[in-house]
């Protein structure tokens, strides 16, 4: 019997898990077939919030992230039903290079061929969440806000979020769709959110938690920094890349890895599981999403809702990776 937990989106009646299904390395890194079997994992532990955007599959292959989904629904009718599907428009789905005129970002024009090629790659006949991937400084919110409500009415979509919104331009787009009415404007921000990167604290979150969006916050590990990066290293089991690797070529964030890491251990808490399960104590996070590449790595992240953190914990990992404290004092005072 699933045990997860769920909670509403933002302000809406809409009910997602704690935790969210990324599928960024369906297609890239992980093949269909295990794809598939985990998204079957994930449906039989009682995720139903699954999140993809129609770039992923990355360089010639975008769309094919969706379209593994897509696949998916299609082995079983049932499945479409039971999840709750996010995607997000924005990026160029040409090949590599500029865009065509009107191929990106959130135009009207766009919008409406993004939609249908995503609803077509995603074998089914409407999208639940359909997310901004990122500002269009170009695009006035009242366009962005008439395509829509177009697609509302038609059916193609149910709510729309952001991804990657500044505070004041989640405001700004929530503020021109209640003048404008018939659309109840964004229900969720999908934001970079985690113990070792917390500037979403400062504008980002009290925006969400003001308007009624659900933060869902993306990269929970910090690129695998916290997911027991350094012993792994001893272990030789795996070396640290990207975003990790980055951050751990300060000396100061490595020794705070390494606190973070001894912490852990001294409680007896993965890495990996503790970093996801703080987030789930985070005022205004509906669920992080986790991006499994392998059923054990699903399996480990389920373990983070039922997971709680002792107040004793929760403080020494404040201590270790520190918030920027209340928005505005933390900044104006």
């Amino acid at each position: 019997m699933r045990a997860m937990k769920y909670t509403q989106l933002g302000r809406t009646g809409l009910k997602v898990s704690r935790l969210v299904l990324g599928t960024m390395n369906f297609g890239p890194q992980t093949d269909e077939a295990d794809s598939h079997a985990i998204m079957d994992a994930a449906l039989d532990a009682g995720i139903n919030f699954f999140d993809t955007a129609n770039v992923y599959g990355w360089g010639e292959n975008k769309g094919r992230t969706e379209s593994i989904i897509g696949n998916w629904f299609a082995k079983d009718a049932g499945r479409r039903d039971k999840v709750v599907l996010a995607t997000k428009v924005y990026g160029n789905m040409g090949a590599d290079g500029p865009a065509w005129p009107n191929h990106d970002k959130l135009s009207a024009v766009n919008i409406r061929r993004a939609v249908d090629a995503s609803l077509k790659r995603l074998r089914t006949d409407h999208i639940d969440v359909y997310q901004f991937h990122h500002i269009d400084r170009n695009t006035p919110f009242e366009e962005i806000w008439q395509a829509i409500d177009v697609l509302i009415q038609q059916g193609k979509i149910i709510y729309a979020g952001s991804s990657n919104f500044p505070g004041y331009k989640i405001a700004q787009a929530n503020e021109i769709a209640a003048r404008r009415g018939g659309t109840i404007g964004l229900v969720s921000e999908q934001c970079l959110y985690n113990l070792a990167e917390r500037r979403a604290e400062m504008e980002v979150i009290p925006a969400a938690r003001d308007y009624g969006l659900g933060v869902i916050p993306w990269s929970p590990l910090h690129g695998g920094l916290l997911g027991g990066v350094l012993k792994k290293e001893v272990e030789g089991k795996r070396r640290a890349s990207g975003r990790a690797a980055d951050a751990l070529a300060d000396p100061a964030v490595r020794a705070r890895v390494q606190s973070y890491e001894d912490l852990l251990d001294k409680h007896g808490v993965e890495p990996g599981v503790a970093a996801l399960a703080w987030l789930l104590t985070r005022p205004g996070v509906t669920g992080p999403i986790v991006g499994p590449r392998t059923g054990e790595q699903l399996a480990s992240a389920v373990r983070a809702a039922e997971l709680e953190l002792s107040q004793e914990l929760l403080t020494g990992l404040d201590e270790i990776f520190p918030g920027p404290g209340p928005s505005p004092e933390a900044f104006a005072w």
